[in-house]
Parts: C-alpha cells; structure tokens; sequence
C-alpha cells in the first residue's frame, strides 16, 4: 500500500473508531479521577408517581403495575397508566387498581408522557415501559439521586437481550457512568427514568425520541441529567430482525431529528453538551460509518498488495457470517456475536440516516401486542 494510500487508510480509521473508540475512551480518561459520592437515602422519602405509557400491553400491564409496587419503595406510590388510545390496556391496569388516563385516540408516546406528566400526582416522575421489568429498589435509587439539587432527570440502567446486544448496552452504560462523573450525561432511556415536574416542558409534536429529547431539552436550560446504576431495568430482546431493525433505525434516524433540532448545543461553546453530542451520538451515527464504509473501500482496492487489507476484510467477512448465522437461529461464539453486532450497527447508522433524509419520523409505530 502507498503512502499516500497508506494515510488516507489512518485517517478514516481513526475517523470510524472516534464514536465507540476514541471518545468513551477519552471521556473515561477525564472522569477517572472523579469520584462521585454515593447519594443516601434521604431523611424523608418524597410521594412519587410512577408513570407507565402504554400501547397494546393488555398481556403484560397488571404484572408491570404489581413489579412496580413490590419495588420497595418506601414513600407514597401512585402508578398512573397512560392508554395511548388503547381501552383494553386501560380496563386491565384499572382492574388491578392503577390510575388510569385513557386517551381517545392514540397520540404516540412522547405526547402520552406530556398527558401522563400533567396529570401526575406529584412533582417527582418516574417513566417505565409497560414490559420492563424493575430490580427490587430502583425506584429509591432514581428518587435519591434526583433530590440532588441542580438535576432534572436521572437515567436508570438499561440491560437488554443477551450476547451482543447485551454487551453493547453494558458499554453504553460504562460510557454513561463517565459522562455523568463529569456532569451530565445525554444517555436517558425511556425504559426507566426519572423527572422533576418542575422542569418537564412538554416535547413537541414532531418528536419521537423522547428519552434524548427530554435530556437534551433539560441540558440545554440548566439541568444536569444523572445517572444512577443501581436502578436496574431488565427488557427482553425485541427478538426477530425485521422488528429490531425497524426499531433502531426508527430511533437512530429520529434522534438526528432531535440532534437537527437542537443544532445550537453543537457548538463547542456549549461545553460538555456538545462535547457528549458531538462523541456520544453525532459522529457515532453519521461520519464513523461513512468512514467505515470508505475504508472498507480503501481495503477492497489494496487487497492484493496488503496483508493488512486482507485481515481486514477477513473480520468482516467473519462478523457478516457470525450475523447471518445468528439470524439462522444458530449458536455463535460470544467474540463473533459482539462483531456481528458491531457490524449490525454500522448498517442500523446508514438505515437511519436514510430516513431521517427522507423525512421519515414514524410518531405511531406500529408494534406487536404484548
């Protein structure tokens, strides 16, 4: 391989591995040092609702509603359940004696948690999907880490399926720890958050993701988003490729929307914000796998002269078996399903961008019944 050839190979390298290389490792490097005290329990525990949307859950919201209260909380509960249109959900979570709030017509999720909020009770918010499933105390744990004055919303621990993809969510959550030794973190997930009332502004009707809405909207006015990793919440696999990949790339290409949106905290005078969007989510989606794709490029051109090349393209050749094989139903070792779901996920990128070009933020997705 030439030089020249040689660096331009370097440099889409480096630019491929900025996403999930070069930025958790250069957050993590600055958090290091940064201790973060354990929040306590607080002297008296505040009343707390715990809000629930919900679509087509009539087989899972009474054990949903029955976790959450063997949670062990020990202040005043309420679960409300938000029934986006949905008067079978609405009947069951009324029958195990939930508070319902039947919407007539399905709104989407983000405005059932602008319905769900207003309604709410009290002033501290948690929001769980109806088929999570939440370790003993979680709830606490959320409460306790958003009565620090200053935070706006605190994220729980998200663990989903097995393999791969459980092992892309324990990096997600490694990342997410450092960013919030720093300050703040970008990483909320809507299987398990918490809110203040007092600073929930309604998301905007164009808006999907709601989770990166909600903790960019909070950022970008003062508010720092915590992150608590005793707050455990456990989520199935959503199980068959066709249904995963509609939504990741749903989500992928509604949080450029979201990025887009708020293209202000892109500036690097927005500090951390825009150090964390730029690392976390930007680059990840958009310019890392146009990299990637240009140097697998690069690679396939110099393959007879490099060695390098060849090895290379072997991985992806190895990654793109061990993906095709998983989807076969058959058993892959644990390295090949971490590469498969690397490789899965540079496609997922160019599946997003796609529809975010084209406009395409589905606000009412369809999904199976649970």
């Amino acid at each position: 391989m030439s030089l020249k050839r040689s660096a331009l190979a370097l440099a889409l390298g480096a630019s491929a591995a900025v996403g999930h290389v070069v930025y958790p490792l250069a957050v993590h490097a600055a958090a290091r040092r940064r201790a973060v005290a354990e929040v306590p329990a607080p002297p008296e525990w505040p009343a707390v609702t715990v809000l629930v949307p919900a679509y087509l859950e009539e087989g899972v919201i009474a054990a949903k509603i029955d976790n959450v209260r063997k949670n062990g909380y020990q202040g005043e509960l309420e679960v409300l359940v938000v029934a986006d249109g949905d008067p079978g959900t609405a009947a069951v979570a009324e029958s195990v004696g939930a508070r319902v709030l039947l919407l007539s017509e399905r709104r989407g999720k983000s405005q059932a948690l602008n319905a769900g909020v207003a309604a709410a009770t009290h002033d501290f918010v948690v929001i769980s999907d109806a088929n999570s499933e939440l370790e003993y105390d979680a709830i606490g744990y959320l409460v306790s880490a958003l009565m620090v004055p200053g935070t706006g919303a605190v994220a729980g621990e998200k663990l989903e399926g097995e393999g791969g993809e459980l092992a892309y969510w324990r990096f997600e959550s490694w990342v997410k720890r450092s960013e919030a030794k720093l300050g703040t973190t970008l990483g909320l997930d809507g299987g398990l958050c918490a809110v203040r009332r007092e600073a929930w502004v309604p998301i905007p009707a164009d808006i999907s993701n709601d989770d990166f809405w909600i903790a960019l909207d909070l950022m970008e006015r003062g508010w720092s988003v915590a992150y608590e990793p005793r707050a455990l919440m456990r989520e199935p696999s959503i199980g068959a490729f066709e249904l995963s990949w509609e939504r990741k790339t749903r989500v992928l290409g509604g949080g450029l929307w979201v990025i887009w949106r708020k293209r202000r905290l892109l500036d690097p005078r927005a500090g951390l914000v825009s150090a964390e969007l730029w690392g976390h989510k930007l680059w990840r989606s958009t310019a890392g796998p146009l990299s990637h794709l240009a140097l697998l490029g690069v690679a396939a051109s110099s393959a007879r002269r490099s060695r390098t090349a060849r090895v290379f393209l072997a991985g992806h050749a190895v990654a793109t078996g061990a993906l095709i094989a998983q989807e076969r139903g058959r058993a892959v070792p644990l390295p090949g399903r971490i590469a498969a779901q690397v490789l899965y996920l540079q496609m997922v990128a160019f599946g997003g961008m796609r529809r975010c070009l084209r406009g395409d933020r589905v606000l009412r997705w369809d999904k199976p019944a649970r």
